[in-house]
């Protein structure tokens, strides 16, 4: 081969490295520092922001909707040549339903809008659309199982943290998981955090293998939910005889 021709292949092969390796490096240069986990406490902080408990007597029982504030999201470990990452990505648009009775926790459906999860990079974003298929599976559904004791939420100044089993469904594809739930009053609601580990490959996601980037087949996926109390319905008027 040519000396000519040994740089045009030089030339053609950085060109294809440019093309495949740029969104990366460009979603990698963006990236700067993770946010902490979400959750009532972060290492070396003191706890979130949350409205002083009402002094008054406080029942969890009765049903809660999923709040402003509340958010959602994603957190895995990459390696992009040779260099560590972590790399988050978040939503507001989380809504869900959660009924207490007599100290249990027996009914929680929580959904969150996959498109509209954001990291620090769009390039990213539009990756982790198509390998979630969004567009046809455009939600992702935590559902509880078995009920959980609450016992103490109300009387605590500290978290409460508690196992809780259900199905998380991405891509429409539904697998059992364990929760670790930390909850607390927040003046006349309840603020939750929670972390679910998954392995992508379990939910049909099979990510991309290239050269210079390796991302760890498994991950968390997380939310911080303000929880707001329905109120109950009035009680009819007695009827005049």
């Amino acid at each position: 081969m040519s000396r000519g021709a040994r740089w045009i292949l030089a030339a053609i092969v950085a060109a294809l490295v440019i093309v495949l390796a740029g969104p990366y490096l460009v979603a990698r240069l963006s990236a700067g520092t993770a946010p902490p986990p979400l959750g009532l406490q972060t290492p070396g902080e003191t706890a979130s922001p949350t409205a002083t408990p009402d002094p008054g007597p406080f029942d969890p029982d009765g049903t809660w909707v999923v709040g402003a504030g509340s958010q959602a999201g994603y957190r895995f470990d990459e390696v992009l040549s040779g260099e560590k990452g972590t790399v988050v990505g978040r939503t507001d648009e989380v809504a869900g339903t959660l009924v207490v009775t007599d100290g249990e926790l027996v009914r929680a459906e929580i959904t969150v809008k996959t498109a509209s999860i954001a990291s620090s990079s769009v390039v990213r974003d539009d990756a982790f659309r198509r390998l979630l298929e969004t567009d046809v599976f455009p939600d992702a559904v935590f559902i509880l199982t078995e009920p959980v004791d609450l016992e103490g939420v109300e009387e605590r100044d500290e978290p409460l943290t508690v196992q809780a089993r259900g199905t998380l469904t991405i891509r429409d594809v539904t697998e059992p998981v364990t929760v670790t739930l930390e909850a607390r009053r927040s003046g006349d609601g309840v603020q939750v955090s929670g972390a679910i580990p998954v392995t992508f490959a379990d939910y049909g996601v099979h990510l991309p293998e290239l050269p210079f980037v390796t991302v760890e087949p498994s991950g968390t996926v997380e939310m911080l939910l303000e929880l707001e109390r329905v109120p109950e319905a009035p009680s009819p008027a007695p009827t005049s005889p």
